[in-house]
């Protein structure tokens, strides 16, 4: 997607510093806000600021500045701006890089640098990015002359956004963005992505129309609402059941009669026989990856034995861990959209897997009905009450542990990009996502689900949303554990647990010394009430819920699993 194109000029560049001249570019390629710590190494562009209309988000953490640059990314579908300091300031972004590249953001992420003439000497905060950074994102380049800041930036929204989405990683020596220098504006960015051709959809159908258990697994970066209806008609259409990837559940509404469920951590069980028992899937701007695959095994490798027709934006992808009957390099939003457009007829009505279809579908359903739990919280319960009761534009936000599996399994998202999670499974992920979704849609109601070792990751960000205006509401799970490490160790080591208790502090004394609405719910049935309240307070909201360490997991009980563990 790129900015509209702005207005041409023949007049002679002016005389501007190399700070001013970035602000510019990112203004022209329409960046919107940037997510930052201010640090000495970047000056200049901290003072053409003040001439520009482009907030400046001031975060408290390096690595919620990223996370909050990454979640725009996956918002907008153009590349969230953060910057950050060299040496300390950059390793702490380096989380949300690698959630931008393994969830497919497009993301630009600037790095004040030393000066040239210290270049290479270990200066002070001095690290080679190009040598860090390189296996987290797409691009990773030095400015080291102020005349070609234009080209480089240019460049920056054009890798970020085309192909496979990710992130891009410039570093600024600090002298370039002093340096006054008279250079022209480059050209707004145009995205490039690979399109699907007609042929390559009647490819598909012709193997589709062969088979009798045929699924659809989509996920992946660079889809949008428009991509979400193409891909319903062409489920209808087909009668063809839709799996989402790991954290990908927002890109069919999923009360649309052909979804059938996600593939994650702690998938349904049935769902993850019906992608063994296949015998064709369409798999559709997903790598399927470790998460998805459930370690790999779900389908074989390299071969799998369901007929596999592979739609992804990178060549490269494409055979490097599952070798298709058919490839298509071609973005998934491309390929549904030439679907839409295609004359050729669906397949035949009824289709002979109907019946397989359905039942796919009762499985998803039965599967998310809430369980009984062990204690007066019942998160399945609360999640539950939130599908019910939220707009079907709410955005749901979370971290990483076993907290998450309730959210997947209980809540259904009714709109693309209502979910924002990662799938790289990092932590503190949830409030920096919440805290940006806020002030990118300050007309939606936006929840944050976190764990209480995932909060206190990111949890200084609550004084960002406060300073800014961003009203999510938090539910943090506090259970006194790091509970996904610690089901591990009740599975594998039975009566050995080490090093994953918590000792939390009062999370809604704590809320409120931010100035945030907080409260605490120690029963289900008070939860609606509860959040009611945190909803009228029209700021930023926390809600505490101590669970019972009984119910370790959304399925199991600590109980339940040492029984197993002990056979």
């Amino acid at each position: 997607m790129s900015p509209p194109s702005g207005p041409s000029t023949n007049s002679a560049p002016p005389l501007r510093e190399g700070g001013r001249v970035l602000v510019d570019q990112l203004k022209l390629h329409g960046a919107e806000r940037i997510f930052g710590v201010p640090g000495e190494s970047f000056l200049p562009v901290l003072d053409a600021l003040c001439d520009v209309d482009l907030p400046f988000v001031t975060c408290r953490h390096e690595g919620g500045a990223a996370m909050m640059a990454e979640a725009v990314g996956k918002l907008t579908n153009r590349p969230g701006i953060c910057f950050v300091t060299r040496g300390p300031g950059a390793t702490n972004a380096s989380a949300g890089v690698h959630i931008a590249h393994q969830d497919s953001s497009p993301m630009i992420l600037f790095i004040g640098q030393v000066g040239r003439s210290a270049l290479d000497r270990e200066a002070f905060q001095e690290v080679e990015f190009r040598l860090m950074f390189a296996p987290l994102c797409k691009w990773v380049a030095q400015i080291e002359r102020a005349d070609r800041i234009p080209e480089y930036i240019a460049r920056a929204f054009s890798v970020a956004t085309s192909g496979r989405p990710g992130p891009v990683v410039l570093a600024l020596p600090e002298d370039v963005l002093s340096e006054k220098i008279a250079v022209a504006d480059a050209p707004p960015y145009r995205s490039v992505a690979a399109q699907a051709t007609t042929d390559a959809v009647e490819a598909t159908r012709l193997l589709l129309r062969a088979a009798r258990r045929p699924l659809a697994i989509v996920g992946g970066g660079g889809w949008t609402p428009e991509a979400s209806e193409h891909l319903a008609a062409f489920a209808d259409a087909h009668e063809l059941p839709v799996v989402a990837s790991f954290r990908c559940q927002d890109f069919l509404d999923n009360n649309h009669p052909r979804y059938v469920g996600d593939l994650g951590l702690a998938p349904n069980p049935a769902l993850a026989e019906r992608v063994r028992t296949a015998d064709f899937l369409l798999l559709a701007g997903a790598r399927m990856g470790e998460a998805s695959s459930r370690n790999y095994t779900l389908l074989d490798v390299p071969k799998p034995k369901q007929v596999l027709v592979h739609v992804y934006p990178d060549p490269a992808e494409l055979g490097r861990v599952y070798q298709p009957d058919l490839a298509i390099n071609a973005s998934a939003p491309s390929f549904f959209a030439a679907a839409a457009g295609a004359s050729s007829a669906p397949s035949p009505t009824p289709a002979p897997w109907r019946e397989w279809a359905e039942k796919a579908r009762a499985d998803y359903l039965a599967w998310g009905k809430p369980l009984p739990a062990a204690g007066p919280i019942n998160v399945a319960e609360i999640v539950a009450w939130l599908r019910d009761n939220l707009p079907e534009d709410a955005i749901v936000t979370n971290g990483a542990g076993n907290y998450t599996v309730w959210v997947h399994r209980y809540h259904r998202y009714r709109r693309y990009r209502t979910q924002l999670g990662p799938t790289s499974g990092s932590m503190g992920y949830g409030l920096p996502a919440a805290v940006a979704a806020s002030l990118h849609h300050p007309d939606r109601t936006v929840v944050c689900f976190a764990g209480d070792g995932c909060f206190l990751m990111q949890g200084q960000e609550l004084a960002t949303a406060m300073q800014y205006g961003s009203k999510p509401i938090i539910v943090v799970i506090d259970n006194g554990s790091l509970a996904t490490i610690r089901t591990h160790q009740e599975r594998r080591y039975p009566g050995r647990v080490s090093a994953t208790d918590l000792v939390n502090p009062d999370f809604v004394a704590l809320a409120r010394a931010f100035g945030a609405h907080a409260e605490a719910v120690t029963r289900t049935e008070d939860f609606p009430a509860a959040f009611h309240r945190a909803k009228a307070s029209n700021r930023a909201s926390l809600l505490s819920l101590k669970l019972d360490i009984e119910q370790l997991t959304a399925s199991a009980t600590l109980s339940q699993i040492r029984q197993s563990a002990r056979k």
